[in-house]
């Protein structure tokens, strides 16, 4: 499959995800974000293994401290990621919440109701943390999210998004509401920028 088909197949897939991601109880997404939390303790050394393989390549390829700081998960950036996801989980779900409410002259209530945004495209670099920082706040407001983070992060955000895929799966949410691009061409990016069809906002 050519990277152009690909990536209209993520977009598809993400925007039938949002569908069923808007219309989620808080109750599941709270409960995909507390399995997330789990299973990011359990499979520490998997998310290492996947880090360390970045960092190799990081080594490779001449990075620089700055940067290899920023892609390295140390104990304490996991131990964020845990904490990040029980954090969100605890929070209200705002989806559905209104805003303001006014009355009109003819007493007609005019209001603001928070909706999903629907799919959601971030284009980031080096932190594989950001993968589930952004992913969570994404999942918490109903909206699916497609990752594109640095390549020199691809192994460990892949990691992180089967992760991902698995807690949605657990909460009988759809895995697609979060997806990884499974390349680092940077071509990937320059094509996703032309799913207009398929994603609402990108970041």
């Amino acid at each position: 499959m050519e990277l152009r088909e690909q990536m209209v197949e993520m977009g598809k897939r993400a925007k039938a995800a949002s569908r069923r991601l808007s219309a989620a109880s808080g109750k599941a997404k709270q409960d995909t974000l507390l399995i997330l939390a789990k299973l990011l303790e359990s499979e520490a050394t998997a998310i290492r293994e996947a880090n360390r393989l970045d960092l190799d390549a990081a080594a490779e390829n001449g990075l620089d401290k700055a940067r290899v700081q920023r892609l390295t998960i140390s104990d304490k950036v996991l131990n964020s990621m845990i904490n990040g996801c029980r954090e969100v989980a605890a929070m209200a779900d705002p989806v559905g919440e209104i805003e303001s409410m006014t009355k009109r002259p003819n007493g007609m209530l005019v209001g603001r109701m928070r909706v999903p945004l629907g799919v959601v495209a971030m284009i980031y670099e080096s932190r594989p943390n950001a993968t589930v920082d952004a992913g969570i706040l994404c999942l918490k407001a109903g909206n699916a999210v497609i990752l594109r983070g640095g390549s020199e992060a691809f192994h460990s955000n892949r990691c992180l998004a089967e992760l991902m895929h698995k807690a949605l799966e657990k909460a009988g949410l759809p895995s697609d509401a979060v997806q990884v691009p499974p390349t680092t061409d940077r071509e990937a990016v320059a094509e996703m920028l032309k799913l207009a069809e398929y994603i609402d906002v990108v970041i």
